[in-house]
C-alpha cells in the first residue's frame, strides 16, 4: 500500500476514525505544551479531561462495537485490546508527569496508526454490510472540545 495515498474509510467508520483524528490532535497539544514550557500539571489536567470525556468512550465504543467482528482471539484485536490497558495505565499515572506525557503522545499515536492503517482495514475486509450498519447507527457520539485552559495557545515567553 501506498504511505501517501489515503485510506478509503467505510462510512460506518469514518466517526471513530475521526475521533483518532482528535488523539493526534491531543499529542500535538501535549508536545506543544511542553515545548512551550507550560506547567506540566496544567497540562496533565487537560489530557485528564480528554481522557475521561474522549478516549474511554471511544475505547468502549471499539471495543463493544467494533473488535467483536475479529473476535477477540484475533491478533489484531489482542494488539488493540493490550494498546487500550496500556494507554489507560499512562492516562491514570499521576507522577513522573514528563516521562508520562512523553510517552502518552508516542505510545497513542503509535496506537492510532495501528488502528487506522492495519485493524480498520481488515474490520473493512471482513465486516458484513449488516456489521457495519450497526456500528454506523449505534456510534453517535459527537466530540466537543470546550476544554477552557487552551494552554498551547499560549506565547513563548
Amino acid at each position: 500500500m501506498n504511505a501517501n495515498k489515503p485510506i478509503k474509510r467505510n462510512k460506518a467508520l469514518q466517526a471513530i476514525s475521526r475521533e483518532h483524528h482528535d488523539g493526534l490532535l491531543l499529542c500535538w497539544k501535549i508536545k506543544s505544551g511542553v515545548e512551550k514550557e507550560v506547567d506540566l500539571f496544567r497540562i496533565k489536567k487537560y489530557v485528564d479531561w480528554f481522557y475521561q470525556n474522549h478516549l474511554l468512550p471511544h475505547f468502549t465504543a471499539e471495543e463493544i462495537l467494533i473488535f467483536p467482528i475479529l473476535g477477540s482471539q484475533h491478533q489484531l484485536i489482542k494488539k488493540a485490546i493490550a494498546d487500550h490497558k496500556n494507554l489507560e495505565k499512562l492516562f491514570t499515572t499521576k507522577t513522573n508527569l514528563t516521562q508520562v506525557l512523553n510517552s502518552i503522545v508516542n505510545d497513542l499515536a503509535q496506537h492510532i496508526r495501528f488502528e487506522e492503517r492495519q485493524l480498520f482495514n481488515e474490520i473493512q475486509q471482513v465486516a458484513t454490510q449488516t456489521q457495519l450498519q450497526e456500528i454506523e447507527r449505534l456510534h453517535t457520539q459527537k466530540a466537543i472540545d470546550d476544554y477552557q485552559d487552551k494552554f498551547w495557545e499560549d506565547k513563548i515567553s
